[in-house]
């Protein structure tokens, strides 16, 4: 079976007595779907003998999300016809993937962040080595971490942070000296418990 075989098994897979995560605090889960803002990102597996998960830093000077690890992605605007549209043109706008590079296989669990967005995750197997081109004012870096790496569970740690007068909890994951947390993490957890295969 090739990775995308695997990894689209995987995301169809029942995943019974398995918690995902449905947002960044419990309030967001009694949130109505019309109060957020539907958003997608796209997960790029590439496919190599061992597999990796493109990401980006975004660059320093943004309003929002300055400097932190996201995967490409963001609003879903009211031209694409889905979220698999969005992620792919938000992948080839932020970073240069060709959207016919991407080899979609699926969507996974939806997650709500305390930005107000609902975010659905689309993961999809590009070639190896593309010459991605990163959009200077988005993007400060792209790179890839080896997809075993971010599934391990054994990689993600909890921590709390003070917000807007509230201790709030959310995930992070330590990589080469680059540290991915919040939403980003937690979606990541979230594969991490969906995405297992031998």
């Amino acid at each position: 079976m090739n990775l995308a075989d695997r990894l689209r098994a995987a995301l169809v897979r029942e995943a019974d007595g398995v918690a995902f995560l449905s947002g960044d605090h419990r309030e967001l889960a009694e949130r109505r779907a019309d109060e957020l803002t539907p958003a997608a990102v796209l997960v790029p597996v590439t496919d190599r003998p061992e597999p990796g998960v493109i990401l980006t830093e975004r660059t320093a000077h943004l309003r929002r999300h300055a400097g932190q690890i996201a995967f490409p992605g963001g609003r879903i605007d009211p031209e694409d016809a889905d979220a698999v549209a969005a992620a792919l043109r938000e992948a080839e706008e932020e970073i240069g993937l060709p959207t016919r590079a991407v080899e979609v296989v699926g969507t996974a669990d939806r997650y709500r962040t305390v930005t107000g967005y609902e975010v659905t995750p689309v993961v999809g197997v590009v070639p190896p080595d593309l010459p991605l081109i990163p959009a200077e004012y988005e993007v400060a870096s792209v790179f890839e971490v080896p997809l075993a790496f971010l599934l391990d569970s054994a990689n993600h740690r909890r921590a709390e942070m003070e917000w807007k007068g509230r201790r709030r909890s959310y995930w992070e994951i330590e990589w080469n000296g680059r540290r991915i947390w919040g939403a980003t993490a937690a979606m990541i957890v979230n594969l991490s418990r969906r995405l297992r295969w031998t």
